[in-house]
């Protein structure tokens, strides 16, 4: 019991060194009462207007975000240093108490803000609620998220102000009253998509993956995992990428799940006979892959439904072929490394009882029914609700996750906590959306990545790769999104590609920056667990999650993979397989071990059939078909045994 106690606080401390959002206060004296209060009025105000329909975007706005700021600022101390104190310092209750006044503010003079000012123009005191209200958004989300949005934030409304005396991507320029209003009262700045979409969708599937957590549909996760794949070469390393793409999917964080399931599945893949910056590097490529596995995406799915004007039940499908593509890479290169260590997988003795597993088939229940009622075409907002239902409702099954009333109300208080860092992100990400639209900078950097590439397709391609990465870093999935569609994506709309296959483009090269050296936050809380280099962790995550690097090129040249133009069954069949066959022969080629060991030569061919067969062209995809079974045949025939040295203890 001791040694499971001291797991969890290395666990805890681990996600408050890596993942700004879990650092928070957990001893709030007295203050504890207020944020119970807080939390639970605003799930409940969440499930309320879900079930008898929102209000309109920007009260439903103000107080989904007032009470969400409120509760930041008693929550996460001004210093992360400062989150073991006992209580609430006086200015950050004041701060809460600001937040609370200048969103409600909205709701109360609405009218006011939406008639009467447009007509006669904002009183000065509009003008003073606008600038707090703006500030005090910025310094939460200081404090909630971290600092690299909202420096972004920040150049944003910068940009706005002196736009006027910037070259070339310069604009007329606003004073600040105007700007700040701009930003507050209107739906195209703080209250825009981000925040319209966190208040009604959002908020409900994070209080869903917070109620699945009460059922431990984690554990579930881990032993169907380990169940189907242990036995396998490299199962361990197996189980942990199929367990960590579950959760991830739920858990809307690639840090989040990388320290949440790898506290399980690293220690189990080091005990297996994998290096540690290998069994990080794996934990880390698995979780954040989890922000592309369909249905919820890390809820960034709901923004680019409103961004694209593709139903969400229709990008829950599109995203499918992507999301498999990229774990197989990932499975590929578990298995080669596998293979190169000589690692079997357990024996059946240690992997979980099937009869177990059948009794708790019924912990699918909700997510089977939140996909099928998304697929029928039902709303996010009804899928979700009735999916929470069932959820809360086999949560009593069990005396280990019944809850009591008090557990209830704790509940409800632990969704708001968890939608809190999504909340403000959103709304500082609205800052930065409705700077660039208002000022027209998103088709001036556009122009510039075009000039830079002098018109070259392939090169606009690899310079809004480069600018999604580096806007990525370091920011939440969300957030991530919508800075990369709105600042990167219009670089590629100006060529005639999906609008789908560009939004897809840049979600993914957003989400990867969590594995990218060289501000890997995934990789370096994996390493964290596995007392691992972190930077060599970070380098064998990109290897292994080199798939997602490779997958947006081929969807953008071949969109049939995004089930676009001709996509029939003959078409996407082929663009799959030979995919798949690319990856692997790139994968082995990364990890440097196929049938038998590769030497660099080997390497290089290897690599080069793997893009011959993930370049749409049936002629040249066949010339790396070709060039991959040569290979394969050489391997064969220099190998002396197919079988792995040891066994799994």
């Amino acid at each position: 019991m001791a040694e499971q106690h001291t797991n969890e606080i290395d666990k805890h401390e681990l996600m408050a060194k890596y993942d700004k959002e879990s650092n928070f206060r957990t001893n709030l004296g007295p203050w504890g009462w207020l944020t119970l209060a807080i939390g639970v009025a605003l799930t409940i105000f969440q499930l309320y207007t879900a079930y008898y329909g929102a209000k309109v975007s920007m009260v439903q706005g103000a107080i989904h975000l007032g009470a969400g700021l409120s509760l930041v600022y008693l929550f996460y101390p001004i210093k992360s240093t400062m989150a073991k104190n006992k209580g609430v310092p006086w200015y950050d209750a004041l701060l809460a108490l600001a937040a609370l006044f200048t969103n409600f503010y909205i709701v109360y003079n609405y009218d006011h803000l939406v008639n009467e000012a447009i007509i006669f123009g904002f009183t000065a005191f509009d003008q003073i609620v606008a600038t707090a209200g703006v500030l005090i958004l910025l310094e939460a989300t200081r404090r909630v998220v971290g600092v690299p949005i909202v420096i972004i934030a920040i150049i944003a409304l910068l940009y706005g102000l002196f736009g006027n005396y910037i070259p070339v991507i310069g604009h007329a320029g606003y004073d600040w009253p105007s700007l700040a209003t701009e930003m507050f009262f209107s739906s195209s700045g703080i209250f825009g998509i981000p925040i319209q979409i966190s208040s009604t969708y959002i908020y409900l599937f994070l209080f869903f993956g917070v109620i699945l957590v009460k059922t431990n549909i984690g554990q579930f996760f881990n032993d169907i995992a380990l169940r189907l794949t242990g036995k396998y070469t490299g199962g361990t390393a197996k189980a942990a990428v199929a367990a960590s793409g579950l959760q991830g999917m739920v858990s809307g964080s690639s840090v989040a799940n990388t320290v949440g399931s790898g506290s399980f599945t690293i220690p189990m893949m080091k005990n297996a006979g994998f290096k540690p910056h290998f069994a990080a590097a794996s934990e880390a490529a698995a979780s954040t892959g989890g922000q592309i596995m369909p249905p919820i995406m890390g809820a960034a799915a709901f923004i680019m439904a409103s961004y694209t004007g593709v139903p969400y039940s229709e990008i829950i499908v599109i995203a499918l072929i992507p999301a498999v593509l990229y774990f197989s890479g990932v499975f590929m290169g578990t298995h080669f490394e596998a293979r190169k260590q000589g690692i079997l997988g357990l024996t059946v003795d240690q992997l979980p009882k099937l009869k177990n597993l059948v009794k708790r088939l019924d912990l699918f229940a909700p997510l089977v029914i939140i996909i099928g009622f998304l697929l029928a075409g039902y709303t996010p907002t009804f899928a979700a609700l009735f999916a929470i239902f069932v959820a809360f409702i086999i949560s009593f099954f069990r005396k280990e996750t019944r809850m009591s009333l008090k557990q209830i109300i704790k509940l409800l208080e632990e969704g708001a906590r968890t939608a809190l860092p999504v909340i403000a992100a959103c709304a500082t990400a609205g800052i930065i959306a409705g700077t660039v639209t208002t000022t027209g900078l998103g088709p001036k950097i556009a122009g510039g990545i075009i000039d830079l590439a002098q018109g070259q397709f392939f090169l606009v391609m690899v310079f809004t790769m480069f600018a999604c990465i580096i806007l990525g870093m370091g920011l939440p999935t969300t957030a991530n999104y919508v800075v990369t569609a709105t600042m990167a994506a219009p670089a590629l709309l100006a060529f005639d590609v999906p609008v789908i296959a560009v939004h897809m483009f840049v979600f993914y090269f957003g989400i990867v920056a969590d594995i990218t050296p060289p501000v890997c936050l995934a990789a370096y809380a994996g390493a964290g667990i596995a007392g691992a280099n972190p930077m060599k962790a970070g380098v064998t995550a990109v290897k292994l999650a080199i798939a997602a690097f490779i997958i947006p090129y081929m969807f953008v040249a071949q969109p049939i993979l995004l089930l676009q133009g001709d996509a029939n069954a003959l078409n996407v069949s082929i663009a799959v397989i030979t995919a798949m066959i690319g990856m692997a022969a790139i994968s082995s080629s990364l990890i440097g071990y196929y049938v038998n060991s590769l030497n660099w030569v080997e390497r290089i061919i290897m690599v080069i059939a793997g893009l011959l067969l993930v370049y749409p062209h049936i002629m040249i995809s066949l010339t790396g078909l070709v060039i991959f079974a040569v290979i394969t045949a050489m391997q064969f025939m220099q190998s002396k045994s197919d079988k792995p040295k040891r066994q799994v203890s």
